[in-house]
């Protein structure tokens, strides 16, 4: 299992997702103007942006914030976003991607650096740890979606890679270019996903004992409490042992 997922469930263990849901609005709601300013405002005319729609959709966000997302990218008071992509090292040598929507490079920039630091990492130059990630697209279903065999069924007729179940769902795996199409059809044979993105996948993992892990955890945790922060991903490793201690914790 990934370092990032095991933090996601981590976090859903702790019960923390309430808490933080108006914080993933706020941020699927920038994603959604930045896609919509990037192209034409209508999902079935911009790909990006109806793939960010897809996405705040299968997170619950409430129709009248993405219609308002939407409207935001037309009028002339929405922010000037910049994508910038930060890339570094954790504690252990953990490689980490941290992707953000920023309005002022600057403040982002600093930041970041500024958890790495107090982690015990350091932030490199841009492409100093993406070439051991491949950009693919990932989306989740839960498990009443249908047994391991109807999934990957479903998978294959969509022209997916991969997928992995378990008893807490399916994750199914796409070439990055193709996961607006492999979603559409998906949809058709097991309904809405609960998660649609576009994300860095490690090609190996980085072991880490509790220590490292616990130290791991916490820089991501600060650099996703960031506003602009949109997305971490890295790529340690913890032994089901640790991760059970760390569930618990």
């Amino acid at each position: 299992m990934a370092g990032h997922s095991q933090f996601k469930n981590i976090m859903h263990r702790k019960g923390r997702q309430d808490a933080a849901r108006s914080k993933v609005f706020s941020k699927l709601a920038r994603e959604i103007t930045v896609a919509a300013k990037s192209g034409l405002p209508d999902p079935d005319m911009n790909p990006r942006l109806r793939l960010a729609v897809q996405n705040a959709k299968a997170q619950s966000m409430p129709k009248d914030n993405i219609e308002r997302a939407i409207k935001k990218a037309t009028g002339g008071d929405a922010e000037n976003y910049e994508e910038v992509r930060y890339e570094g090292y954790g504690p252990g040598g953990v490689a980490v991607i941290v992707e953000a929507l920023t309005d002022n490079r600057n403040r982002t920039a600093s930041n970041v650096r500024a958890a790495f630091t107090k982690a015990g990492g350091s932030l490199g130059e841009t492409g100093s740890v993406s070439f051991m990630f491949d950009r693919v697209g990932e989306i989740v279903y839960p498990a009443g979606a249908g047994d391991a065999d109807k999934v990957m069924e479903a998978a294959i007729e969509a022209g997916a890679e991969d997928v992995q179940s378990d008893d807490n769902g399916h994750v199914i795996t796409c070439v990055f270019e193709d996961i607006g199409d492999v979603t559409t059809t998906l949809e058709k044979a097991l309904g809405e996903a609960e998660l649609i993105k576009a994300v860095w996948r490690p090609q190996t993992g980085t072991p880490v004992d509790e220590d490292r892990a616990q130290s791991v955890l916490r820089l991501i945790a600060a650099l996703e409490d960031d506003d602009d922060v949109q997305n971490v991903y890295a790529n340690f490793e913890v032994d089901d042992e640790t991760l059970a201690k760390l569930s618990a914790a």
